[in-house]
């Protein structure tokens, strides 16, 4: 390489030049330099402002030639190049050259784009929560080919060889908030997606699955803001996870806020029923009737849960003779025979049926 170098400077000086710019980038990533300290070598290289912008972030990093950040407006784009990867444009690179471009320009914004292709496909965009809704979409889209979904999640900055867990939120309270609650002191990216949030978290620990981070969730389930609900999926794959996610958010109820797939079991299959044949049920029809009176499905809800008369009581904040009473008329207005543990799982079978129609 160097013997080539020597014989291509004999050429002209603009090859010894261009030569001497693609040695200097190929040393930057060797390196391994994030994006800050590429824009500064290159301000410092070009004598002129270097500025860098990442499309899916928004980020945008400006240099100046003595290696502070330009602290003045943008100037006028003297020279510009597209960042590039997987032939998927991520970005610009630029410079604000006062006066026409130098005849070495174009060959430093080329390398420099490469340079910063390569940064953010090690290291991924800046660490923050909110993410672009349209790279979220990809990365959870059955319809999006692999190369697709991957290039999605590396631009998201999750690494290729750790699975990543979806969970779904439904709130008032921004996206960012919860998943600083659902997955404390973890990576995750959120955004509004459909009729729901979308919360992608990971685990970066060494030994820890994606699962650790996302598991996480159910034990902040009592820091969660009033109104909160959160789904968690079970799969490490995205796609799979993400509809398991907004099935587990079909299960959770103001005293269950955060639900994961997981701790579901064959209860799963309740939301593969069809609408029509689930309210044609008799005994879930009968739930539809007794929610016309809360007080009597709270009581119900607190006895399926407790299967006791007491600790449903002491849920309920009432006497258990209280409870009794309203569980026997129960039992005559469902038919059911909550007395009995078949009888008892039957009605938490309907109540849950029908939460997922109407809950």
């Amino acid at each position: 390489m160097e013997a080539l170098a020597a014989r291509l400077s004999q050429l002209d000086a603009h090859a010894e030049g261009a030569i001497r710019v693609v040695t200097f980038y190929d040393t930057l990533m060797r390196r391994r330099v994030d994006l800050p300290a590429l824009a500064r070598s290159s301000a410092g290289l070009a004598e002129c402002v270097a500025g860098v912008r990442l499309h899916g972030t928004g980020r945008v990093v400006r240099a100046s030639p003595d290696g502070t950040d330009a602290s003045a407006p943008p100037g006028p784009a003297s020279t510009t190049a597209p960042i590039t990867l997987d032939e998927e444009e991520i970005g610009a690179v630029w410079l604000e050259r006062a006066g026409p471009p130098h005849p070495l320009d174009d060959v430093l914004l080329d390398r420099l784009a490469i340079a910063a292709a390569a940064v953010v496909e090690r290291y991924g965009p800046a660490s923050t929560t909110m993410a672009d809704p349209a790279l979220v979409e990809l990365a959870v889209s059955a319809d999006c080919d692999e190369a697709g979904r991957a290039r999605a999640l590396r631009l998201l900055g999750f690494a290729a060889d750790l699975p990543v867990r979806a969970v779904a939120v439904r709130s008032d309270v921004p996206l960012d908030r919860v998943a600083a609650l659902l997955c404390p002191g973890r990576p995750a990216k959120a955004a509004p997606l459909a009729d729901a949030g979308i919360v992608l978290v990971t685990a970066t620990d060494t030994g820890t699955a994606a699962g650790s981070a996302a598991d996480s969730a159910s034990s902040q389930s009592d820091l969660l803001p009033a109104g909160v609900r959160a789904g968690v999926g079970a799969a490490g794959d995205p796609v799979r996870s993400w509809r398991e996610a907004r099935t587990a958010l079909r299960f959770t109820a103001e005293r269950r806020p955060v639900v994961r797939y997981a701790d579901l079991g064959a209860l799963a299959l309740l939301a593969e029923i069809p609408e029509d044949v689930a309210r044609a049920n008799h005994d879930v029809a009968a739930i539809a009737r007794l929610a016309r009176h809360p007080e009597d499905l709270e009581t119900l809800d607190a006895f399926c849960a407790t299967g006791s008369l007491r600790r449903a009581a002491d849920r309920l904040h009432l006497h258990h003779s209280s409870v009794a009473r309203r569980i026997e008329q129960i039992t005559k207005t469902l038919g059911i025979e909550l007395a009995h543990p078949a009888g008892l799982m039957r009605a938490g079978l309907a109540l849950t049926a029908w939460r997922l129609l109407d809950g």
